[in-house]
């Protein structure tokens, strides 16, 4: 009997067919020695997607039709099974080699102060296009300015954390832009480690930079809202 998945890796995807298999292979590398399961969430998809996770050592969802990719996460972590969750995108432009050292890191602060941990990824050398570099820096700035999230890249699809914090998060569409908030609205401590960033080698991005920034003012009042009306009681001993 194979051990039960200490780390279970969700990957929303929509559209991705030529990227599945070589971030399959990097995924199985990266942890062969940590047990673990890799679940994709194909979120809609109208190209080859689904047989191509058919053929491989996944578990796999499915959307009938696309609902984003804060649902795909969603629906990725309500079947994981592993204590610690990584998420990272299906495009292939996160590298799972960061994913051990993260896990490292989160597990050595478990350990020395208890609670809950997210480990977010930052992309020091992004190699994306000037539009997308240019909008995510100004939408981190705002974002920071306005929700204290401390954290320098909260757009970086890599992130780790346990499952059971994800499981007390409010869930709403586009919640995966403001986890590191969401995370520290619930008492967990949030720390950002350097991760490697890649070109996009095959395919176009699904989920665009004008999509995000047409809703992102509204998401980000929604969450400070939220973080204003969020209390933590601290239980006394009987």
């Amino acid at each position: 009997m194979s051990a039960a998945p200490l780390v279970s890796v969700v990957i929303p995807v929509r559209n991705e067919a030529p990227n599945i298999a070589p971030l399959v292979a990097e995924i199985q590398a990266a942890l062969a020695a940590t047990p673990h399961e890799i679940i994709y969430v194909d979120d809609g998809s109208t190209d080859a997607t689904p047989e191509v996770l058919a053929g491989l050592p996944v578990r796999r969802l499915r959307h009938r039709e696309s609902c984003g990719q804060s649902a795909a996460i969603m629906t990725g972590v309500a079947a994981a099974t592993g204590t610690w969750i990584a998420t990272l995108d299906g495009d292939g432009q996160n590298d799972p080699a960061d994913i051990p050292h993260m896990l490292a890191r989160a597990e050595a602060e478990t350990a020395a102060a208890g609670g809950w941990v997210m480990v977010a990824g930052h992309r020091v050398n992004r190699k994306d296009s000037w539009v997308k570099r240019r909008s995510s820096r100004l939408a981190n700035g705002i974002r920071a300015a306005l929700l204290r999230d401390a954290t320098p890249d909260t757009g970086c699809g890599l992130k780790l954390f346990p499952r059971t914090l994800f499981q007390a998060m409010p869930h709403f569409d586009h919640m995966h832009r403001f986890l590191p908030a969401l995370a520290l609205r619930a008492g967990a401590r949030v720390l950002s480690e350097p991760v490697n960033h890649r070109p996009r080698l095959r395919g176009a991005s699904n989920y665009g930079t004008l999509d995000r920034l047409a809703v992102s003012i509204f998401d980000l009042f929604g969450v400070a809202w939220l973080q204003r009306r969020g209390k933590r009681p601290e239980i006394e001993a009987p």
